[in-house]
């Protein structure tokens, strides 16, 4: 098995727990609570910054001594209806209560202090179209650039129709070159709708020092350190994927393949 696949633990509680020291690098980690009503989730920040954001199903969130209330409206990631998310600083913590069945992610990155406890969605977060034929896809930029949202975090979900492509063309963004390139970490926690199906992910260098294929499934996460990484959704299934990244600055510059580029000038023309 690749070891930039990561498999859940189970089917509830905590079924994943990505820290930069299992990952092997410096920036990203990604958590991921399955919760049946009733049952807590809470964590300290330490010196990270979170955004919790509820995939599917309702919860009662609270943070740095703050209660939002119930949080969450889709039951379903595939409504495709815009996320609740709630960003927590560093030197803080955090509280879920699940009033229904619940999928939360618990995204991080360094935190420095500038941004207060708040909500994030689904206010501000709209369902937008990116690419053309069969590379068209769905995105909900839930803190990306243009939102001063966090210190760190770049998060965003895309929702790739069946028999097309996403992450493509083929991109990377592995050198701290700004303004022409930045160097994020990310991870992909992927979904497929029916359950059972599955999609596919390539990573891969321009040299080839790195380059692989994988079959990801319901639930399984994804780790790009470097180089490229489109995904496929086969026919008959649909993929989602929540995607965390951070790095040196909070800025997403990216170079596409110069083998693929001419894929990305013809759509732009077109």
């Amino acid at each position: 098995m690749s070891k930039l696949l990561v498999k859940p633990a189970g089917t509830t509680g905590k079924v994943h727990d990505v820290t930069p020291e299992s990952a092997g690098w410096g920036y990203v980690g990604f958590g991921l609570y399955r919760l049946k009503p009733g049952e807590t989730a809470a964590e300290a920040t330490g010196d990270r910054e979170v955004i919790l954001v509820l995939v599917e199903g309702k919860a009662k969130l609270s943070a740095g001594g703050v209660d939002f209330g119930e949080m969450g409206e889709r039951m379903d990631v595939f409504e495709k209806t815009p996320p609740h998310c709630l960003y927590v600083p560093n030197d803080s913590d955090w509280q879920a209560v699940a009033t229904t069945d619940c999928t939360l992610a618990v995204c991080a990155a360094p935190g420095k202090g500038n941004h207060k406890a708040q909500k994030l969605g689904p206010e501000g977060i709209e369902l937008t179209q990116r690419g053309t034929g069969a590379n068209t896809r769905f995105v909900n930029n839930i803190a990306m650039e243009a939102r001063d949202a966090a210190d760190s975090l770049l998060v965003t979900e895309v929702f790739t129709p069946q028999g097309n492509w996403s992450s493509y063309p083929s991109h990377r963004h592995d050198e701290d070159d700004f303004p022409r390139m930045t160097y994020l970490e990310e991870s992909y926690y992927h979904r497929l709708n029916p359950p059972q199906g599955f999609g596919l992910q390539r990573v891969y260098t321009e040299d080839g020092s790195l380059d692989e294929t994988i079959a990801v499934k319901n639930h399984e996460v994804v780790l790009v350190p470097k180089g490229h990484h489109p995904c496929g959704a086969p026919y008959g299934y649909e993929l989602y994927y929540l995607n965390v990244m951070a790095g040196p600055r909070r800025n997403w510059r990216f170079q596409n393949d110069p083998d693929h580029d001419w894929i990305y000038q013809r759509d732009m023309q077109g």
